[in-house]
C-alpha cells in the first residue's frame, strides 16, 4: 500500500486517535460515496463465521468499488461501520483489527462505529459504508 495523498488530522488537544483519524483533508481528485456494505460473498450471501468475517468480507467489497473507479485503500478518508453486536465487535477488537490491516495496513480514516438493532439482511451483522477522494490522475 502507498501513502496517502490525504492530509490525517490529529489535534493533540483530542487525545491519541487509536484506529482512527480525527479529520481527513481530502487531496484533490474526485468523491466518491461507497454505499454500505454487508459482509457478503461474490453472489451476495451474506457469509459465516460472525463479526470477523463479516468485517473482512465487508472491507473486501469497499476496497473493490475504489479498486474499481481506479483508486485503493489509502484513498478512503471516511468510514462508518454500522454492527448489531456491539459487545462481540469490542471483545473481538484484536481479530478485527487484524482483518482491517489485510485491506487497509496502517491508513486510518475518519471513522464511526455505531451500534444498531437491525440491518436490512436479517444475516449481517455489521455493514460498512465510506467515502474515498480518487486522485483525478487514476480515476477511469
Amino acid at each position: 500500500m502507498s501513502e496517502t495523498p490525504h492530509t490525517l488530522i490529529n489535534p493533540a488537544e483530542l487525545g491519541a486517535a487509536a484506529g482512527f483519524s480525527h479529520g481527513v483533508l481530502a487531496g484533490p481528485g474526485r468523491a466518491l460515496y461507497i454505499a454500505g456494505q454487508v459482509g457478503a460473498d461474490d453472489g451476495g450471501a451474506v457469509v459465516g463465521g460472525g463479526i470477523v468475517a463479516q468485517f473482512d468480507a465487508a472491507l473486501g467489497r469497499i476496497v473493490a468499488v475504489v479498486s474499481h473507479a481506479g483508486g485503493a485503500s489509502e484513498h478512503v478518508v471516511s468510514m462508518t461501520i454500522y454492527t448489531t453486536v456491539l459487545d462481540d465487535y469490542r471483545s473481538k477488537r484484536g481479530e478485527v483489527g487484524a482483518a482491517y490491516r489485510r485491506h487497509f495496513g496502517r491508513h486510518f480514516p475518519a471513522m464511526a462505529l455505531v451500534g444498531v438493532t437491525e440491518l436490512v439482511d436479517p444475516a449481517a451483522v455489521v455493514e460498512i459504508s465510506a467515502v474515498a477522494v480518487v486522485p483525478v490522475a487514476t480515476w477511469m
